[in-house]
């Protein structure tokens, strides 16, 4: 069985119909669903606000690589381009898979196109807090504990901008 971690984030168009239709079809195998938060702009200033979740999943045939299928097919219903010069730019979803695990072993792989675990996620309290929301016992693969990864300066200085929205629900999708 693989366990996956995916971090969602929309911030063109419907964000919240994004993130809800991202849930949708990412397929059987849905465990947890993070609540909404919204966060400022990763590495790009110049555009709108993000609303962002974490889902855990849990899928005895999926590989990572299936994950990987899975978000750019997500990514690719909701209209996502791929802008090659603005590497953060603005989306209508994006899908990133953080961390897979295969049975209790975490997934490692240098990989270009999937990188596991997630090679920025130690650094992204907007991933790190909806997932420790979840999760509260969470550790990233070769990082530790999701509680002591929000305590470390970067993401510390990045949940300040971190705001939950409990007024919106990913789990109420009909």
């Amino acid at each position: 069985m693989t366990r996956a971690v995916l971090s969602l984030g929309a911030n063109l168009g419907d964000r919240l119909a994004h993130l809800r239709a991202a849930v949708r079809s990412l397929g059987p195998g849905l465990v947890r669903v993070s609540g909404v938060y919204e966060t400022p702009p990763w590495g790009d200033s110049a555009q709108p606000s993000y609303l962002n979740a974490v889902v855990l999943m849990d899928d005895p045939a999926a590989t990572a690589r299936d994950w990987l299928t899975r978000a750019q097919a997500c990514e690719r219903a909701e209209g996502r381009v791929r802008d090659p010069d603005r590497r953060f730019g603005p989306r209508t979803l994006d899908v990133d898979v953080i961390a897979v695990w295969d049975g209790d072993r975490p997934v490692l792989d240098d990989d270009p196109e999937l990188t596991l675990p997630h090679p920025r996620a130690h650094l992204r309290a907007f991933v790190l807090a909806p997932w420790l929301a979840v999760d509260p016992d969470a550790e990233l693969p070769g990082h530790g504990p999701i509680a002591a990864l929000l305590d470390t300066p970067g993401p510390a200085a990045d949940l300040a901008g971190v705001r939950s929205r409990p007024e919106l629900s990913l789990e109420s999708m009909e």
